[in-house]
């Protein structure tokens, strides 16, 4: 076997190995974003859960391409009927009823959180900026939802209304999430490298 031949060979078995390992980091991030939805305080409609730290722990370790594909596994498990939902819910009217818009705001608050620390590193500064832009994107696009569906369904909604009801509650607990979320990835980025 010539050096080019087993050059070659090396490459795709490193090649094998990494998209082996992002499968495997993508999938324990889909689970680890279903365990956090389960522990949750229904305090309204839109119940306080921790998925959103999932969300943000898998996006500062993961970057953006593989937290988004996490977070899209998730949500694709869920709209199948797994209950891996807030409150052991799923199927598709979850992602369809008035909460459904935060569901699928996951996803823009993975791929910001994930652009944001896969150009600027996982930096405190970064992971912060990162983090509370995904947040944002995911309180306007869930809120939008949450209007549409409420006023679909009979039930006027204003959004003052919509803004006391899913984000306001939301400012302090959401903050710190993203407060523990960066001290996990700033504390886990030392220990392994994903």
């Amino acid at each position: 076997m010539d050096s080019a031949t087993k050059g070659n060979n090396e490459n795709n078995r490193s090649k094998s190995h990494r998209l082996l390992m992002d499968s495997i980091y993508i999938a324990m991030f889909a689970a680890v974003i279903a365990v956090c939805s389960q522990i949750q305080l229904p305090i309204g409609p839109v119940p306080f859960t921790l998925q959103t730290l999932g969300i943000f722990t898998a996006a500062g370790m993961l970057g953006a391409k593989r937290s988004v594909l996490s977070t899209f596994i998730y949500i694709l498990i869920g709209a199948v009927g797994i209950p891996v939902f807030a409150g052991f819910s799923g199927g598709f009217g979850c992602i369809t009823g008035p909460t459904g818009g935060y569901i699928i705001g996951f996803l823009l608050t993975a791929l910001a959180t994930g652009l944001m620390t896969s150009l600027a590193g996982r930096k405190v500064w970064s992971l912060i900026v990162g983090m509370v832009s995904g947040l944002i994107l995911c309180y306007v696009f869930g809120t939008a939802w949450f209007i549409f569906v409420c006023n679909q369904n009979g039930t006027a909604m204003d959004i003052a209304t919509a803004l006391s009801y899913c984000v306001i509650p939301f400012l302090i607990p959401d903050a710190a999430k993203i407060a523990v979320a960066v001290i996990l990835v700033n504390r886990l980025d030392k220990i392994v490298k994903l």
